[in-house]
């Protein structure tokens, strides 16, 4: 006997798409038969205010668990880092696939690097935590002159924006343009040390119903629990220090030989441009593990005066 349809709730931007399309594929290749059901959220709406001050990034998933809690759907697929830290009742993370590029990426038609940006550029981003990281950047090159400004939109609509002549380059995550096919558009990819990534950035998660033990056993084959246990101290670092995807915090992980090496980085976009960090090593074989690590790099970055 054939397996129930499963129906995935997404966003309807052109990223979003290939992602919902990604996991229907897998799933597809697996013997399930999978649908799409193609949704517009609240973050796709509202482009004339950051998503900090309208609710955070929470508004681009809401939409979609409704979907799923009134049965419309049956799983929704997310950008990991849009994923609110803490989900409502009745609701779990069922995979975290593995992970593409993390790193933030640079583009501009005219600038290969922020070293070339003439005097009284502007640069493009709506995220607090890029923002903080390329204030300290430019304070440290003494380019005071360099403005940053909002920019909002899916992928294509940033793109168009920058291409008019609006910005003198943007900071995007180097997975979009990769997986859109877009590579060609990256003049560089910022190292960790340039520029910290925001918890699970790059990163795919599959949220469910919980107790929805046969979509989670249908799910798993396409979990990479490398991924999974570096994101979760990630994400543990952003809850602890108040569980905002919105937050102007960085926090990246990376696995080795069982060992998780967890960095994160503060600031405050209204402050001195100067940055709060934190690190910590631990061996992680579980998410309570995980998870305890995160805590332990949030408390020290509190300790140094994040909050």
């Amino acid at each position: 006997m054939s397996s129930p349809q499963i129906t995935i709730a997404t966003r309807e931007s052109r990223l979003a798409l290939w992602q919902a399309e990604h996991v229907q594929s897998l799933l597809r290749a697996r013997g399930h038969a999978v649908a799409l059901l193609g949704m517009t959220t609240r973050g796709d709406q509202i482009l004339d205010r950051t998503l900090s001050k309208v609710g955070g990034k929470g508004l681009f998933v809401k939409e979609l668990e409704t979907a799923l809690e009134e049965g419309r759907a049956d799983i929704a697929v997310h950008s990991l880092k849009d994923v609110p830290m803490e989900l409502p009742a009745g609701f779990e993370l069922a995979c975290v696939m593995a992970r593409e590029d993390p790193r933030d990426a640079w583009v501009s038609a005219g600038c290969a690097t922020l070293a070339d940006l003439p005097p009284g550029a502007v640069i493009g981003t709506s995220s607090l935590r890029r923002t903080v990281l390329l204030r300290a950047a430019l304070s440290k090159m003494q380019r005071l002159d360099v403005r940053i400004e909002p920019l909002r939109g899916n992928l294509d609509t940033r793109l168009r924006k920058l291409d008019e002549g609006q910005y003198a380059g943007i900071v995007l995550a180097a997975a979009g343009l990769k997986r859109l096919g877009l590579g060609d558009r990256i003049r560089h990819i910022f190292s960790t040390d340039e520029m910290l990534p925001a918890a699970g950035q790059g990163a795919l998660g599959i949220e469910i119903r919980a107790g929805r033990a046969d979509l989670a056993g249908a799910l798993a084959p396409l979990a990479d629990q490398t991924t999974w246990l570096a994101v979760a101290a990630e994400r543990a670092v952003s809850r602890a220090m108040g569980g905002s995807c919105s937050m102007p915090l960085a926090a990246h992980a990376t696995l080795a030989d069982g060992v998780v090496h967890l960095r994160a980085a503060w600031g405050d976009p209204e402050g001195a441009p100067r940055l709060v960090t934190a690190e910590g090593r631990a061996p992680v074989a579980d998410l309570a593990a995980a998870a305890a690590l995160g805590e332990r790099v949030a408390a020290e970055l509190r300790a140094g005066g994040a909050h």
